[in-house]
């Protein structure tokens, strides 16, 4: 059998960072983290001149703070180094503990700010708000102390359960991937110093420095997805499926995704051609490539052209059928849209373009052969 290659996280330059760098420094899941550790875990800090750490003040967010203080004090001539605690006012003690958080920000030299969600809740989907809410405050920070990049403390319990949750939303291989170390949203860098690390080793660490953290219940009402999950993950551990053996799948996913990206760069670098009406690529090149490059070609067209974001995979999926179903029968007239984008199949080309309002294209009759027709791949019927 042969040897799996070495896993690689991802950077935003491109470059491999050694597989779980973090992982193996120390083989005592339990342990305290050394001053000797903190250069690899800091080592994408020393690419900025300043970096935000964002500070719950929960267990993990305060080992990140204390850590990146002790790394800085060895380390004179690095990034400043700013905190941020986002108060999202959710919890009566939620204000007491931003306070905590400054007080310990104060004693280890750290400027701190405190930055509250104002406005309504939404009654559904609170979490995910919170997260949106929480990000946008936290870049608006980092902007004003003129950080490039934002610090998050997930580790890799984080990057297991983000992975099941994808999982269980049924997400492709780019969801599964799971957290990067390091990548872009809107221009900030976002590292992840903890994402090889289990979390039992930043408790022993606040444990050792005598430190005390907040608990946010929050983390454990089974209303959430993500607490429901994290109940599960004792049984998961027993059946072999444990945090280390998800976050070693999501380093393989993310090595497969990337390959993937690169295949499909080629081919819309190699295929696709830009008219005045939209893009457009030849229907016998594009039903000859493999259906998950096909797939994500597909959907970069799709998004390039729509109106309105980000292309659901389901739909995106059902429209490559459909797509390719209609480049295997007659030459016939097709048309479908998806996320603001037109799709059309005729002379032998697949055309992607930007779809007319909704009011127009409700005036457009529907007029495709292969609405009804079966579902075909490169070598017959789909099930």
């Amino acid at each position: 059998m042969a040897r799996d290659p070495a896993d690689r996280s991802r950077g935003t330059s491109g470059s491999p960072v050694p597989p779980g760098a973090a992982e193996s420094i120390a083989p005592e899941p339990g342990s305290a983290i050394a001053d000797s550790e903190l250069d690899l875990l800091f080592a994408r800090f020393s690419g900025h001149a300043a970096i935000l750490i964002a500070v719950s003040g929960g267990p993990d967010s305060t080992a990140l703070m204390h850590l990146a203080a002790r790394w800085r004090d060895r380390a004179p001539g690095g990034p400043r180094l700013f905190a941020a605690t986002v108060d999202h006012g959710l919890r009566a003690a939620s204000a007491g503990e931003a306070e905590e958080v400054a007080r310990l920000a104060g004693a280890l030299k750290l400027p701190h700010r405190t930055l509250p969600w104002q406005g309504d809740k939404p009654d559904h989907g609170l979490q995910e708000a919170a997260r949106e809410a929480r990000y946008g405050l936290l870049a608006a920070e980092a902007r004003r102390v003129g950080a490039s990049a934002l610090a998050l403390a997930h580790t890799r319990d984080d990057q297991a359960e983000t992975v099941l949750f994808r999982m269980a939303r049924g997400s492709g291989l780019a969801g599964l991937a799971g957290m990067s170390a390091e990548t872009t949203r809107g221009g900030l860098v976002l590292l992840r110093p903890f994402l090889d690390l289990p979390k039992a080793r930043l408790l022993a660490t606040l444990d050792t420095a005598g430190l005390v953290y907040a608990s946010d219940p929050s983390n454990l009402d089974a209303r959430f997805a993500r607490p429901r999950l994290r109940a599960l993950a004792p049984a998961l551990a027993r059946e072999g499926l444990d945090a280390r053996r998800l976050s070693r799948l999501a380093r393989r996913v993310a090595r497969a995704d990337a390959a993937l990206e690169a295949a499909t760069d080629r081919a819309e670098a190699e295929l696709v051609t830009v008219q005045k009406s939209g893009r457009a690529i030849s229907g016998s090149a594009f039903a000859a490539l493999p259906d998950e490059i096909a797939l994500r070609l597909l959907g970069r067209l799709v998004a390039t052209q729509g109106r309105e974001g980000p292309v659901e995979l389901a739909k995106l999926e059902l429209l490559l059928e459909a797509v390719l179903a209609a480049l295997a029968l007659v030459p016939a007239p097709f048309r479908r849209t998806l996320a603001g984008a037109s799709v059309t199949v005729r002379k032998g080309q697949v055309l992607v373009s930007t779809a007319p309002p909704r009011r127009l294209a409700a005036r457009i009759a529907t007029n495709s052969s292969a609405e009804k027709a079966p579902v075909l791949g490169k070598s017959g019927p789909r099930t």
